[in-house]
């Protein structure tokens, strides 16, 4: 038998743009080595399936660590708010909470694995468990793909095979080969959004602190002004740092970590003069405690004896002891407490892959290949990829759409 399509890998890309394919009459094979589709989606904003971020064109855009121009004809086919319009047509009810996030009302990711599979079942897609072993090409067009069970013809193949993170679900990396052997570009795979490895032994004391608005500002050594910065939610962990804030931060990370430190804010409301004028009343009504028993209204129990180490202040001075230049030293302190990485954490643990097939030789408007007329990608595989917060599966979602639009 021969499809019209051959889509490889039933993930966020590959199951939307089956349906879509299908949906236009075309005869769609969807390949997936994995024994359940959609196992990347599952896991994907802590359980809860961070499916977009509800903004325009330009802060989505803006929003693209790398290469976000190439999805200007993707993102304007199939935006954030059609996007959701699709889920809450498969009657999946939606929320927005801060920054943006989508979710499912239920918080249950897989109410949209669900619903994906449904929609691609009812748009009559034929799904086969089997592991794609190349894709078959001849004189410059696509035949069709190889697999475990033998080779099978179409017209068309969809590469949404997904990075190399979180193999355990099925992103292996297999695109990558399949786009190399037919003559692409594959730019160096580095992780992106994923935990840091910190230098400072007072992170490890922290393990299980999680700090809620604070702003996380990234810098090159040296430099003044930030490559990144953002209030939200970061992590302390066994190994340093983790969290929405730190995933999005390690986005702009690139070479040799020690170029890098991080800064956080843990007072981003009030400037240093209204810090250090807070503490003076707290102070005031302290004047005969010892300091590390004074800063319970200010800071997390936790933090507090790591603070007090780090301002060199003894835990057990008297508060009507300490100079206005400790106080401020202090106030300094709390506004750029000051972490350096060491490394990231292995990159099965990165949320996405930065890299992969270069953009430059794909059609932006359509995801076809420019090398190989009836080759096309959607999703992680291709070199492009944004901050935590819902724009990644947009990406997989509106490349994923046109693509089935045009294979």
């Amino acid at each position: 038998m021969t499809y019209d399509v051959i889509i490889i890998g039933a993930g966020a890309a590959g199951l939307l743009c089956a349906g879509f394919a299908a949906g236009r009459g075309k005869k769609v094979l969807l390949l997936e080595k994995m024994e359940r589709p959609g196992r990347k989606l599952l896991i994907t904003g802590k359980g809860r399936c961070n499916l977009t971020n509800n903004c325009g064109r330009d802060e989505f855009i803006r929003s693209v660590t790398k290469n976000g121009k190439f999805l200007y004809s993707a993102y304007s086919a199939f935006d954030s708010s059609a996007v959701m319009g699709f889920f809450e047509g498969l009657g999946v009810p939606l929320k927005t909470e801060r920054g943006g996030r989508v979710f499912p009302a239920s918080d249950k990711s897989s109410d949209i694995v669900d619903a994906l599979i449904k929609f691609v079942k009812d748009s009559g897609v034929l799904f086969m468990r089997s592991t794609c072993k190349g894709i078959i090409t001849e004189d410059g067009g696509v035949l069709g793909a190889e697999t475990d069970g033998g080779p099978i013809a179409a017209k068309s193949v969809v590469v949404a095979t997904g990075g190399t993170s979180y193999p355990l679900t099925g992103s292996t990396g297999d695109g990558y080969r399949f786009a190399a052997d037919a003559g692409h570009t594959i730019i160096g795979l580095s992780p992106s959004l994923i935990p840091i490895v910190a230098n400072e032994p007072w992170c490890k004391e922290l393990m299980g602190l999680s700090l809620k608005n604070v702003t996380l500002s990234l810098y090159r050594q040296g430099k003044k002004k930030p490559l990144y910065s953002e209030l939200g939610e970061m992590l302390f962990t066994h190994f340093g740092i983790s969290g929405p804030l730190v995933l999005s931060a390690s986005a702009h990370m690139r070479g040799d970590l020690n170029r890098y430190r991080l800064a956080v804010d843990l007072k981003p409301g009030l400037t240093p003069e209204q810090l250090d004028a807070r503490l003076l009343r707290d102070f005031t009504g302290n004047l005969n405690r010892d300091f590390i028993n004074s800063l319970g209204e200010l800071l997390p129990r936790k933090l507090i004896p790591t603070a007090v180490k780090l301002s060199g202040i003894e835990t057990q001075t008297k508060i009507h002891q300490i100079t206005k230049e400790q106080r401020r030293g202090f106030a300094a302190l709390l506004k750029n407490l000051t972490i350096t990485p060491k490394s990231f954490r292995p990159i099965e643990e990165a949320v996405v892959t930065s890299g992969g097939v270069k953009v430059s030789e794909v059609d932006p408007v359509t995801m076809q290949s420019k090398l190989v007329k009836g080759l096309f990608f959607a999703g992680e595989v291709l070199d492009v990829d944004a901050y935590t917060g819902g724009f990644n599966l947009q990406i997989a979602f509106s490349t994923g759409y046109l693509a089935a639009q045009n294979c």
